[in-house]
Protein backbone atom coordinates (compact mmCIF):
# COMPACT_ATOMS: atom_id res chain seq x y z
CA UNK A 1 0.00 0.00 0.00
CA UNK A 2 2.92 2.81 1.01
CA UNK A 3 4.78 1.61 -2.50
CA UNK A 4 1.35 2.26 -3.98
CA UNK A 5 0.76 5.58 -2.63
CA UNK A 6 4.13 6.34 -3.37
CA UNK A 7 3.96 5.54 -6.93
CA UNK A 8 0.41 7.56 -6.90
CA UNK A 9 1.96 11.00 -5.35
CA UNK A 10 5.18 10.90 -8.12
CA UNK A 11 2.45 10.05 -10.97
CA UNK A 12 0.79 12.98 -10.04
CA UNK A 13 3.66 15.66 -8.66
CA UNK A 14 5.20 14.63 -12.01
CA UNK A 15 3.21 13.71 -14.68
CA UNK A 16 1.95 16.39 -17.69
CA UNK A 17 -1.50 16.65 -15.35
CA UNK A 18 0.11 19.21 -13.37
CA UNK A 19 2.83 20.49 -15.94
CA UNK A 20 3.50 24.41 -16.55
CA UNK A 21 1.39 25.98 -18.91
CA UNK A 22 1.04 29.81 -17.91
CA UNK A 23 3.93 32.11 -15.97
CA UNK A 24 2.30 35.42 -14.74
CA UNK A 25 4.81 38.23 -14.00
CA UNK A 26 3.46 41.02 -11.89
CA UNK A 27 4.86 44.39 -10.47
CA UNK A 28 6.53 45.85 -14.05
CA UNK A 29 6.41 48.80 -15.45
CA UNK A 30 9.47 49.47 -16.87
CA UNK A 31 10.73 45.99 -17.60
CA UNK A 32 9.37 44.60 -20.91
CA UNK A 33 6.68 41.67 -19.53
CA UNK A 34 6.81 39.94 -22.87
CA UNK A 35 10.37 39.69 -23.07
CA UNK A 36 10.86 38.05 -19.66
CA UNK A 37 8.28 35.43 -20.65
CA UNK A 38 9.92 34.79 -23.71
CA UNK A 39 13.06 34.61 -21.79
CA UNK A 40 11.32 32.03 -19.50
CA UNK A 41 9.81 29.10 -22.61
CA UNK A 42 12.25 26.72 -21.80
CA UNK A 43 10.16 25.96 -18.58
CA UNK A 44 6.69 25.34 -20.31
CA UNK A 45 5.46 22.32 -20.37
CA UNK A 46 7.55 20.76 -17.63
CA UNK A 47 6.00 19.33 -14.26
CA UNK A 48 5.84 21.90 -12.11
CA UNK A 49 7.94 19.95 -9.40
CA UNK A 50 10.86 20.12 -11.99
CA UNK A 51 11.23 23.81 -13.01
CA UNK A 52 14.76 24.80 -13.02
CA UNK A 53 14.58 27.45 -10.70
CA UNK A 54 18.52 28.02 -11.42
CA UNK A 55 18.10 28.46 -15.16
CA UNK A 56 14.80 31.38 -13.96
CA UNK A 57 17.49 33.20 -11.96
CA UNK A 58 19.88 33.19 -14.89
CA UNK A 59 17.43 34.00 -17.17
CA UNK A 60 15.98 36.93 -14.93
CA UNK A 61 19.62 37.86 -14.15
CA UNK A 62 19.56 38.96 -17.68
CA UNK A 63 17.22 42.57 -17.09
CA UNK A 64 19.16 44.54 -15.13
CA UNK A 65 16.03 46.83 -14.23
CA UNK A 66 15.25 43.50 -12.22
CA UNK A 67 16.08 44.42 -8.56
CA UNK A 68 14.31 41.12 -6.85
CA UNK A 69 11.67 38.80 -7.10
CA UNK A 70 9.78 35.87 -5.78
CA UNK A 71 8.25 32.86 -7.22
CA UNK A 72 4.77 31.09 -6.46
CA UNK A 73 3.57 27.85 -7.95
CA UNK A 74 -0.05 27.83 -8.20
CA UNK A 75 -1.19 23.66 -9.16
CA UNK A 76 -1.93 22.77 -11.43
CA UNK A 77 -0.51 24.88 -14.32
CA UNK A 78 0.84 28.20 -13.15
CA UNK A 79 3.97 30.03 -11.80
CA UNK A 80 3.69 33.79 -10.47
CA UNK A 81 7.02 35.71 -10.65
CA UNK A 82 6.70 39.26 -8.62
CA UNK A 83 8.57 41.34 -9.69
CA UNK A 84 10.63 44.47 -7.78
CA UNK A 85 11.89 46.81 -10.23
CA UNK A 86 15.01 48.91 -9.66
CA UNK A 87 13.30 52.54 -8.33
CA UNK A 88 14.97 55.86 -9.36
CA UNK A 89 16.98 58.35 -7.09
CA UNK A 90 18.56 60.71 -9.60
CA UNK A 91 19.69 61.27 -12.75
CA UNK A 92 23.17 62.12 -14.16
CA UNK A 93 24.68 63.96 -17.48
CA UNK A 94 26.62 62.31 -19.34
CA UNK A 95 27.33 64.31 -22.39
CA UNK A 96 24.00 65.22 -23.49
CA UNK A 97 21.94 62.50 -22.03
CA UNK A 98 20.46 62.24 -18.68
CA UNK A 99 20.78 58.76 -17.21
CA UNK A 100 18.28 57.64 -14.78
CA UNK A 101 19.87 56.11 -11.94
CA UNK A 102 18.94 53.58 -8.96
CA UNK A 103 20.89 54.20 -5.67
CA UNK A 104 23.18 51.24 -7.01
CA UNK A 105 24.15 53.26 -9.54
CA UNK A 106 22.10 50.90 -12.40
CA UNK A 107 20.72 52.92 -15.55
CA UNK A 108 17.38 52.58 -15.54
CA UNK A 109 16.91 54.64 -18.38
CA UNK A 110 18.02 57.75 -20.99
CA UNK A 111 16.39 61.03 -21.99
CA UNK A 112 17.62 64.16 -23.55
CA UNK A 113 15.88 66.07 -21.01
CA UNK A 114 16.31 66.12 -17.35
CA UNK A 115 14.08 63.58 -15.67
CA UNK A 116 11.65 65.08 -13.37
CA UNK A 117 11.20 64.46 -9.36
CA UNK A 118 14.69 63.25 -8.99
CA UNK A 119 17.84 65.70 -8.46
CA UNK A 120 20.89 65.39 -10.86
CA UNK A 121 23.89 63.99 -9.10
CA UNK A 122 27.70 65.59 -10.11
CA UNK A 123 30.10 63.15 -9.25
CA UNK A 124 33.84 64.45 -10.15
CA UNK A 125 36.05 61.71 -11.59
CA UNK A 126 34.13 58.84 -10.78
CA UNK A 127 32.02 55.69 -11.81
CA UNK A 128 28.22 54.91 -11.12
CA UNK A 129 29.67 51.96 -9.02
CA UNK A 130 32.64 54.15 -7.29
CA UNK A 131 32.70 55.26 -3.31
CA UNK A 132 31.68 58.88 -4.70
CA UNK A 133 28.46 58.16 -5.88
CA UNK A 134 27.50 55.75 -3.57
CA UNK A 135 28.41 58.53 -0.62
CA UNK A 136 25.62 60.80 -3.05
CA UNK A 137 23.19 58.09 -2.85
CA UNK A 138 23.40 56.84 0.30
CA UNK A 139 22.46 60.67 1.73
CA UNK A 140 19.86 61.17 -0.83
CA UNK A 141 18.20 57.27 0.96
CA UNK A 142 18.76 59.19 4.22
CA UNK A 143 16.62 62.22 3.27
CA UNK A 144 12.91 62.61 4.11
CA UNK A 145 10.47 62.63 1.06
CA UNK A 146 9.46 66.31 1.73
CA UNK A 147 13.26 67.25 1.92
CA UNK A 148 14.48 65.34 -1.06
CA UNK A 149 11.86 66.72 -2.97
CA UNK A 150 13.29 70.36 -2.35
CA UNK A 151 16.78 68.83 -3.83
CA UNK A 152 17.94 69.94 -6.93
CA UNK A 153 21.49 68.67 -7.37
CA UNK A 154 24.14 66.88 -5.36
CA UNK A 155 27.36 67.53 -6.23
CA UNK A 156 30.67 65.47 -5.10
CA UNK A 157 34.33 65.37 -6.29
CA UNK A 158 35.31 62.85 -3.01
CA UNK A 159 33.24 60.62 -0.28
CA UNK A 160 33.66 63.16 2.13
CA UNK A 161 32.49 66.22 0.55
CA UNK A 162 28.88 66.04 -0.61
CA UNK A 163 27.20 69.30 -0.95
CA UNK A 164 23.38 69.72 -2.17
CA UNK A 165 21.82 72.35 -3.74
CA UNK A 166 18.06 73.29 -3.08
CA UNK A 167 15.15 74.10 -5.45
CA UNK A 168 15.33 77.74 -3.52
CA UNK A 169 18.99 77.80 -4.06
CA UNK A 170 20.51 77.33 -0.83
CA UNK A 171 23.23 75.50 -0.82
CA UNK A 172 23.86 72.17 1.99
CA UNK A 173 27.40 71.50 2.94
CA UNK A 174 26.76 67.92 3.97
CA UNK A 175 30.00 66.09 4.09
CA UNK A 176 30.32 62.46 4.23
CA UNK A 177 26.87 60.23 4.32
CA UNK A 178 28.27 59.13 7.85
CA UNK A 179 25.11 60.33 10.26
CA UNK A 180 22.82 61.28 7.47
CA UNK A 181 20.33 60.87 9.21
CA UNK A 182 20.86 62.91 12.04
CA UNK A 183 22.10 65.51 9.67
CA UNK A 184 18.91 65.36 7.76
CA UNK A 185 17.02 65.85 11.09
CA UNK A 186 19.39 68.86 12.05
CA UNK A 187 19.01 70.17 7.95
CA UNK A 188 15.13 70.20 8.50
CA UNK A 189 15.38 72.32 11.65
CA UNK A 190 17.90 74.61 10.44
CA UNK A 191 15.82 75.64 7.23
CA UNK A 192 12.59 75.96 9.69
CA UNK A 193 14.89 78.65 11.96
CA UNK A 194 15.76 80.78 8.85
CA UNK A 195 12.08 80.59 7.29
CA UNK A 196 10.80 82.12 10.52
CA UNK A 197 13.63 84.48 10.83
CA UNK A 198 14.54 86.27 7.76
CA UNK A 199 13.40 84.00 4.74
CA UNK A 200 14.60 86.24 2.15
CA UNK A 201 18.39 86.24 3.48
CA UNK A 202 20.33 83.67 1.24
CA UNK A 203 22.04 81.53 3.19
CA UNK A 204 24.17 78.53 3.16
CA UNK A 205 23.38 75.40 5.89
CA UNK A 206 26.17 73.25 6.83
CA UNK A 207 25.33 70.16 8.40
CA UNK A 208 28.70 68.10 8.14
CA UNK A 209 28.89 68.09 11.94
CA UNK A 210 25.88 67.29 13.13
CA UNK A 211 26.18 68.07 16.27
CA UNK A 212 26.95 71.99 15.22
CA UNK A 213 24.60 72.85 12.70
CA UNK A 214 25.65 76.51 10.86
CA UNK A 215 23.69 78.83 9.09
CA UNK A 216 25.82 81.22 6.94
CA UNK A 217 24.55 84.38 5.17
CA UNK A 218 26.36 84.73 1.71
Amino acid sequence: MVVALVGSVAIAVFSPLLSLQTITIEGTSRVDEKAVLKSLDSQIGKPLALIDFAAVKSDLSEFPLIESYVTETMPPHTLVIRITERSPIASVKIGKTFELVDPAGVVISSATKRPAGVPVVKVAGDALDGKVYRSTAEVLLALPSQLLKRVNSVSASTADDVTLKLTTGETVVWGSADQSTKKALLLTGLIKDHTARDPEQAVEYDVSAPDNGIIRTK
